[in-house]
Order: C-alpha cells, then sequence, then structure tokens
C-alpha cells in the first residue's frame, strides 16, 4: 500500500505500540494524539505529536488546527458519546476512520464454536465494556451509512514484551501472575481449563492493522484481526510456567463460584474467557494476504518474561489480586479436604 498520512488516538498502549513501530518502518507519516503522559515502551523517531485531553473537545479541535489525514485510528474510544464526538470531528478530515473494537462484542455464550463477522451476532449480556463497543459500533454503523469511511477491527487477546495473558490475574500489574507461580502459590484457573482461547502477538496483529490503512476495500468492513494458534487454558499457564521457569500450581474452580466471590469478574469471565473462541480469520487474511502470525505463544512468552525480569522495576504484584486469589485457594482447598474420602 502506498504511504499515507496517519494520525492515531493514543498509541501508547499493548496493541498500538505495535502498529505505530511497524506503520513508521513502512514509511508512513505517523502523528500520534493524546495526552502525553502514559508509555511503557520508547516511541520511534520521527512521530509527530498532537499534546489534548480528550474529553476536552476544544483542546482536541485547537490541537488538530487545520490538519487532515488518510486514515485516523481511534485506540481508546470506549463509549458512543466519545464515537460521536470524533465523527463531528473527522468528518471531512480524513478518508477512513478506523475504529478499535473488541472480539468481547460477540455473543456470548458464542452460537458456533467458529466466530465469523459475518455470522456471529453481537450481543453480550455479561459485560458493561463489550456492551458499550457495541454502541459504539451501532452508532458508526448509522455514520457509515450516511458516508463516513468507517473500519471497525475487532482485536481478542493480544499480548506483547510487557504484557501476559492470563484468565485470573492483573491487567496493570501482568507480572502478578509470574510471582505466584514462582512463589508455589495456587493459580486460580476458572473451570476445568480446557476451554479454548486464542492468543495473538501485537507484532502479528500490527500486520494486519497496518495493512488494513489506506485499504479501498476495508471501508465499511468490520474484521477481526486473531492469530490461528488456539490454545486450552491448561496449556497458556502451562507455557507461561515453562518460560518462567516453574511448573504452576494449577487451582480449578468454578467459574460461578469465582463470580460469587467477586461480582466484578461477570464481564471478564461470562463475558469473555470463560468461552472457547476460535476465530474465523478469512476476511483479514483476504484483504492483507500478507497477514501470516508467525509467533509461537511459546515463543513470545519466553521473551516476555525475559523483559519483565530484566529490570526489577518491571516487576510490580497486584495485591488485592493476590488477596482475591488466595482468599479462594483457602476456600476451596478447604472445601475439597471437607469431601475427600
Amino acid at each position: 500500500m502506498p504511504s499515507v498520512r496517519l494520525l492515531y488516538i493514543g498509541g501508547t498502549g499493548i496493541i498500538s505500540s505495535a502498529c505505530l513501530d511497524l506503520a513508521v518502518e513502512r514509511g508512513h507519516e505517523v502523528w500520534v494524539l493524546n495526552r502525553g503522559h502514559t508509555q511503557k515502551l520508547p516511541m520511534p523517531d520521527g512521530v509527530k505529536r498532537l499534546v489534548a485531553d480528550l474529553a476536552d473537545v476544544e483542546a482536541v479541535r485547537a490541537a488538530l488546527g487545520e490538519e487532515s489525514f488518510d486514515v485516523v485510528v481511534q485506540w481508546i474510544g470506549y463509549t458512543p458519546d466519545q464515537i460521536a464526538r470524533d465523527v463531528a470531528l473527522f468528518t471531512g478530515r480524513t478518508k477512513q476512520y478506523v475504529f478499535i473494537s473488541s472480539a468481547t462484542v460477540y455473543q456470548k455464550p458464542p452460537p458456533h464454536y467458529r466466530i465469523s463477522e459475518a455470522r456471529t451476532p453481537l450481543a453480550n449480556p455479561y459485560w458493561e465494556y463489550a456492551q458499550n463497543k457495541i454502541g459504539c459500533e451501532n452508532l458508526l454503523g448509522d455514520a457509515r451509512d450516511a458516508g463516513f469511511p468507517v473500519t471497525i477491527v475487532r482485536p481478542s487477546h493480544t499480548y506483547g514484551l510487557t504484557q501476559i495473558p492470563a484468565c485470573l490475574s492483573s491487567w496493570e500489574r501482568p507480572y502478578t501472575i509470574v510471582d505466584r507461580m514462582r512463589r508455589g502459590a495456587p493459580i486460580i484457573v476458572p473451570g476445568d481449563g480446557t476451554s479454548l482461547w486464542t492468543v495473538t502477538h501485537n507484532s502479528d496483529f500490527a500486520v494486519g492493522l497496518v495493512g488494513l490503512l489506506g485499504h479501498p476495500g476495508a471501508i465499511g468492513e468490520a474484521v477481526h484481526i486473531t492469530s490461528d494458534e488456539v490454545l486450552p487454558w491448561n496449556d497458556i499457564y502451562a507455557i507461561i510456567g515453562q518460560a518462567a521457569g516453574v511448573t504452576p500450581r494449577i487451582l480449578h474452580v468454578p467459574t460461578d463460584a469465582l463470580v460469587a466471590v467477586d461480582p466484578g469478574l461477570l464481564g471478564t469471565l461470562w463475558g469473555d474467557k470463560s468461552h472457547s473462541t476460535v476465530f474465523d480469520t478469512t476476511k483479514i487474511r483476504t484483504l492483507v494476504p500478507e497477514f501470516a502470525p508467525v509467533v509461537a505463544f511459546s515463543d513470545g512468552m519466553r521473551a516476555t518474561v525475559e523483559w519483565f525480569d530484566a529490570d526489577p522495576a518491571r516487576q510490580l504484584v497486584d495485591e488485592p489480586v493476590n488477596a482475591l486469589c488466595d482468599r479462594v485457594a483457602e476456600v476451596y482447598l478447604d472445601a475439597l479436604a471437607r469431601v475427600a474420602p
């Protein structure tokens, strides 16, 4: 694809940072609009910065000035009112607006084991996050019908150097799961750990996303970008443990019990990770023929654990999550002991 003038709204997250790097590497003119605060990984040279609080529409408008872009990618849009703001801001200012949605929007439980953009309904009664993303997509569907050049992208569980996929751990402090494994603490796995989960390395995701930028065939489309590597949760934890140099002490606990202990888990478990997710990747492979994920989860986890081990400052532990896991383990192990013959 030819070089494009590209604006990332956000751009410092686990997925967006990899896409930022690849866009620069491929010669696109890259701009980033955010508050200028959060950044775990260095931003590549040549990126142009616009600084504004996205909650302040006038500040954003002032930061944009008269600039226009071939492509705008919205990484941090979570509610319909935020997307309505974008439609008003970027109508006539871009040739393609890419909204990063989420694969959590698909019906839970899935009506078919293989999730398809065309056949799987958007319906998640368990998670407000997913419901808001659906609301954003519905609003953009109306804008598309009115001529707004939208592309919707739905990532699933994507990881990289700074993130470790886990079913019950800490998103903000992902080293927590490695710390628990290395201490021999029980690792809580919902259900029996045999449900299938799709994991995608951020560098592989970036190939798909960057390939859609400026792509005329992507206008008006919704597409998920995921790997074809599908693993049961038991294997995912075993691979994390192998990367950490230990055999994890797995404790299977019913999902209903976990949600009873912490109702906040309803969305992330029943609304997401408790169900098997296998994605049909025909559409992204058709639009972007070079999309062919190459990072095996075992290789990705080895690099990720090495990254955390390289600097003690990265090895932050989420104590509330630790306390939750310890409390669940204590109660459940005691219950198992009581019913043992």
